[in-house]
């Protein structure tokens, strides 16, 4: 049912359906999305009592399947043999789009090693849509999920991807939002910019933008926020390019202690400089020399 109309939902092939479905607003659905759900001869969904509200609005009465992390291993060769045996699977996750920090990439593995189909069925996803209201670059962007609540943890991966040429987004719990920007602070850049996004289609949605620093700062003070919340950080900048004559004169006076390729490397590590480029300028300086 969409409003007061009836409509009735094709038969679908065999194949794995990864249905994408809302983030907060039970209206962002796709007509396809629910023609999906109330045709396939399985549901599959991490928790039935959330998806039972979302078929309820829209009045496709269906029992679902529970498939979730801790089932995942022994429910995973079922759904491929039913599929295999000519049924139609619907997954869904709690929200947004399937697989993207939820279960489900072992079945789709499972599935592509049996050869059988897997059909996107696109719509809301909370990844995209934070980066959207952003204000950050959008050409270029690592997903990296959930940090660990460790803190030794947290801070590593954090460095693995601090040079990342392109905006980060995080998903991160709400009790432990301010350690998390004040690791992020110390870690990627303090002046970096970035964004808070919480509750996205809801009814308190809000987007707060400033430096990781000021973001820090204002939850370490604020009670402690409530909703999903997703953390976009603007990619980092561009490092400066030293002066031709500046390099020239590191090299030569690194030259006097060290060996050609020491420090054509020394200088690559002080400049961002590539080293062969620096050793073949410092072999042609030492010929201008003699």
């Amino acid at each position: 049912m969409v409003g007061q109309t009836a409509m009735p939902a094709r038969p679908l092939e065999p194949a794995l359906y990864i249905v994408s479905t809302p983030i907060g607003n039970l209206g962002d659905i796709t007509l396809r999305a629910l023609e999906t759900l109330a045709a396939a001869d399985i549901l599959a969904c991490e928790d039935t009592r959330v998806t039972r509200v979302l078929l309820e609005r829209y009045g496709i009465r269906r029992r679902a399947f529970a498939y979730h992390e801790h089932n995942e291993s022994e429910a995973t060769p079922r759904l491929v043999e039913a599929i295999a045996s000519g049924k139609s699977v619907a997954l869904v996750s709690d929200a947004g789009t399937p697989l993207i920090s939820d279960p489900g990439y072992r079945l789709v593995g499972a599935m592509a090693e049996a050869g059988l189909r897997v059909v996107p069925i696109p719509g809301a996803s909370a990844v995209l849509s934070a980066l959207a209201v952003s204000g950050l670059a959008t050409d270029s962007f690592f997903f990296a999920g959930f940090l660990s609540p460790k803190d030794g943890g947290k801070r590593s991966r954090l460095n693995e991807v601090k040079a990342v040429p392109g905006t980060l987004i995080f998903y991160e719990s709400p009790r432990r939002l301010a350690v998390s920007l004040a690791a992020m602070a110390d870690e990627l850049g303090a002046d970096r910019d970035a964004t808070v996004s919480r509750e996205l289609t809801k009814t308190f949605e809000e987007v707060r933008r400033g430096t990781l620093a000021e973001l820090a700062a204002h939850y370490a003070d604020a009670d402690t926020p409530k909703g999903e919340i997703v953390i976009c950080v603007a990619p980092p900048s561009a490092p400066d390019t030293p002066e031709e004559a500046d390099v020239d004169a590191l090299l030569l006076s690194l030259a006097e202690e060290m060996s050609t390729a020491k420090a054509a490397g020394e200088a690559a590590k002080q400049t961002g400089l590539a080293k062969g480029d620096l050793y073949k300028r410092l072999l042609a300086l030492k010929d201008a020399q003699a």
